[in-house]
């Protein structure tokens, strides 16, 4: 299965704290981010990565029903992420700095 990068942290931020987290703490991948989206679209791409990981069913989505969409306010792990998140660390390596 093929996971973005955000997709990736999220995943792994998830594994790490436990529980159910708020969408906010996602934020927190642009910081790190050499070149990020610009602002106005950071949300949003928030927003599909979450709904696609939901949608793979490796993560639970909290959040608000309108009659035309919903507004996940909150995510959590389910097992399948769980494992995936174990596999994500195994396979973890750190990048050189060659330019």
């Amino acid at each position: 299965m093929r996971l973005s990068l955000l997709q990736k942290f999220i995943l792994l931020q998830s594994f790490s704290q436990g529980g159910k987290l708020e969408r906010i703490l996602f934020r927190r991948f642009y910081n790190k981010c050499q070149d990020p989206a610009k602002e106005k679209y950071q949300e949003n791409i928030i927003t599909k990565s979450l709904e696609h990981l939901i949608d793979r069913e490796l993560m639970i989505g909290y959040g608000k029903r309108t009659p035309h969409k919903w507004f996940v306010t909150q995510v959590s792990l389910t097992k399948k992420g769980g494992r995936i998140s174990q596999n994500l660390l195994k396979e973890r390596q750190e990048k050189l700095p060659l330019k």
